[in-house]
């Protein structure tokens, strides 16, 4: 899932929903289909948080209550522009680090561009979808 890399990128941290999902199934309101582990925490199957590791936490939920993104399973793969960009600033000095890592995650580097003084590095996440590296 997209939340790994997209952590990350961004420096965030991947939500912890496993007390919420355990209440749930405890109380038969989801099923064990419902959910998988990941890294030795019971996780969504169909969605996953990443959240400002900064910022406060839902303690029952494990939800960020700061900047977050959530990602959703959708059936089938991207097949047009994104409705959304993300540009990353990172600077010129750690560019090509920050690239060879989300390489490294799985990220693919599409074209470099330029416009006057700025640069960048596009870049596709593991699912194709594009953003930026200034």
């Amino acid at each position: 899932m997209l939340a790994g890399f997209w952590a990350v990128a961004l420096d965030y941290v991947v939500e912890d929903h496993s007390p919420l999902i355990r209440r749930l199934l405890d109380a038969g309101l989801v099923g064990a289909d419902q959910t998988r582990t990941v890294d030795g925490r019971l996780a969504w199957v169909n969605a996953a948080g990443i959240r400002d590791p900064e910022a406060p936490v839902n303690p029952e939920s494990g939800t960020g209550l700061g900047g977050r993104l959530l990602f959703q399973v959708v059936p089938g793969p991207k097949t047009v522009k994104n409705r959304m960009h993300l540009d990353l600033h990172v600077g010129p000095e750690r560019r090509a680090e920050v690239v060879e890592r989300l390489v490294g995650l799985g990220g693919s580097v599409l074209w470099e561009g330029q416009e006057g003084p700025s640069s960048w590095v596009t870049m596709a996440d593991p699912e194709g979808n594009e953003f930026c590296v200034a």
